[in-house]
């Protein structure tokens, strides 16, 4: 059987696979659009990471925190226009406990109170400090101040960041965050402020652990950068040649070579979905320690909440490690943009601040002596906060204050819940769905704890050399293209899927997304990559004549 005719050509595809498999999805997308339109087929888009979820219960506290907020800025000044004035500090917090007891059965009311406790009781708050850094950050009439992040919201973020990321287990030493407009405005700070604080330079060596988030892959190549990179490839695999996406020793040894910089990694992987095994984490640690104690570690860790027990690399390496946590994903806020910076009290990016020749401590002198008498003494996360606002506009740097206080009621949310009933649910939902998409899928699912079920990549020519036989493998990447499933799909089932290969993966390798469709979709995506598997196959014997 011939197989069945697409529109996209060849040479188009080869123009296609150039571009970000973030821009290639638009084309994919109109493709499967017009399939729909002309057909009884619904486009079924799981090329993004965008969840359809939300968690309710700390939006609900949010919320109904603004009707305090609102009534307590009529308290002083108010008419029948909309205009009034602005909470006040003295008694606010009796204010504000009468008020939940007015409102003890309207929706978030029970985080709210639970949270206020939480407050007193775990860190010691002043009743009305605290109450007053609610309202007026609920209501969002002052600048943040401090600029990284408030005083109260800091503390409880940093127990969330600890019970999540460093499995419950507190490091010697805080670590100090800076609240960011989510992962993205976090890579652009740290990229950088590296740059700026002379950390890096253009041209110097860094190394990338792939598969991999596809803009830790394309920054390095922008002009300013220029970066050499060095790949640290996830190419385990069990004895039987499955993929494990954990990276072998040979390829952690790479990291011993004191001219690379800085390691940037998201873990759990994008898109293989893996955390790094705990031996494979002892043998860096070791590396670090050992070889290159001065390797900067640059952490991505959004998926971390997917795993139990996870541990990042800035609960095992601390002193070397900024992490980047996003709460878009498992709280299902991508719109909120929520994220935050985190880095421990000591580390090297200060240590090597400190050991710069006297010409560059004089320039940065310079650069940050707007800011502070003794910029010499100015932490890197504080610059950074300097250089997300070039410096001049230190003064109104700061994600905003209903920001803030949304990410600080997740952050309750996941502390007062003991019996992580929102993180059960949301793994459960996560797995089911992979379930389904492979007991459609001619391979058996791998069982790994470390897999977080959020996205799965699918080697295609694996699939075709495990099942159906190597010299099918060979004929498959010799006629096609490694997107040639990718437009299959959407021109002929109305399915977006992302190419594997745009994500430092291998190029026969497709990314699904667990988190944005409905959960039935996830046996479509499976019956319909199989079929297209079967059109291969029946041309093949077709071509060659073997059976």
């Amino acid at each position: 059987m011939a197989l069945s005719y697409i529109k996209t050509t060849v040479a188009e595809q080869l123009a296609l696979q150039k571009l970000s498999p973030f821009e290639l999805k638009d084309t994919l997308i109109s493709l499967a659009k017009s399939k729909a339109e002309k057909s009884t087929e619904i486009m079924l888009n799981a090329g993004r990471g965008n969840p359809n979820w939300v968690a309710t219960i700390p939006r609900e506290a949010y919320f109904l925190l603004g009707q305090f907020g609102i009534t307590e800025c009529r308290r002083n000044m108010a008419d029948n226009h909309g205009f009034a004035g602005v909470p006040e500090r003295s008694g606010i917090a009796d204010r504000f406990k009468a008020f939940l007891a007015l409102n003890k059965t309207a929706p978030g009311a029970s985080l709210l109170q639970q949270a206020y406790l939480y407050g007193i009781q775990q860190h010691n708050f002043k009743e009305d400090d605290f109450v007053f850094e609610l309202a007026e950050s609920i209501i969002g009439n002052e600048y943040p101040v401090p600029g990284r992040m408030l005083a109260h919201m800091e503390p409880i973020v940093h127990d969330y960041i600890v019970q999540e990321m460093c499995g419950g287990q507190a490091t010697k030493g805080k670590f100090d965050l800076f609240a960011v407009e989510g992962g993205t405005a976090a890579m652009c700070y740290i990229f950088d402020s590296l740059m700026q604080n002379k950390l890096l330079k253009q041209g110097s060596r860094i190394a990338l652990m792939v598969p991999t988030f596809t803009p830790y892959l394309e920054i390095p190549e922008l002009e300013r950068y220029q970066f050499e990179v060095v790949y640290i490839n996830a190419t385990g695999e069990t004895k039987e040649g499955r993929h494990t996406w954990q990276y072998p020793e040979e390829e952690l040894k790479k990291l011993k070579d004191p001219e690379i910089k800085v390691l940037f990694t998201v873990n759990p992987s994008n898109p293989p979905s893996r955390a790094i095994a705990p031996s494979a984490m002892d043998k860096l640690a070791a590396i670090v320690k050992k070889d290159n104690p001065n390797l900067m570690i640059v952490t991505d860790d959004v998926y971390g909440t997917f795993v139990n027990g996870f541990h990042s690399l800035v609960s095992k390496i601390p002193f070397n490690t900024i992490c980047v946590y996003s709460f878009s994903k498992y709280f299902g806020c991508t719109g909120w943009r929520l994220g935050v910076i985190v880095i421990h009290e000591h580390n090297v990016f200060d240590k090597l601040i400190g050991e710069l020749p006297a010409a560059g401590k004089k320039a940065l002198a310079k650069r940050y002596s707007t800011t502070t008498l003794h910029p010499e003494k100015m932490k890197f996360i504080d610059r950074m906060v300097a250089d997300s606002r070039q410096v001049a506009l230190n003064h109104t740097a700061g994600l905003s204050l209903p920001q803030q206080t949304q990410m600080t009621l997740f952050s309750l949310f996941a502390l007062l819940d003991k019996e992580n009933n929102y993180k059960r649910i949301a793994q459960e939902l996560v797995h089911k769905r992979l379930k389904l998409l492979w007991d459609k899928i001619e391979l058996d699912q791998m069982d790994d704890p470390l897999n977080t079920g959020y996205y799965s990549e699918i080697d295609i020519a694996s699939w075709a050399s495990k099942i159906y036989g190597e010299d099918f493998s060979k004929w498959l990447q010799k006629k096609m293209q490694p997107t040639d499933i990718l437009f299959r799909l959407a021109e002929k089932t109305a399915i977006v899927l992302l190419n594997g290969g745009g994500f430092g993966g291998p190029q026969w390798s497709v990314r699904v997304s667990l988190a944005n469709l409905p959960t039935d979709s996830y046996t479509l995506i499976g019956e319909n990559l199989t079929q297209i598997m079967h059109e291969y196959v029946s041309a093949f014997k077709e071509e060659t004549g073997k059976k």
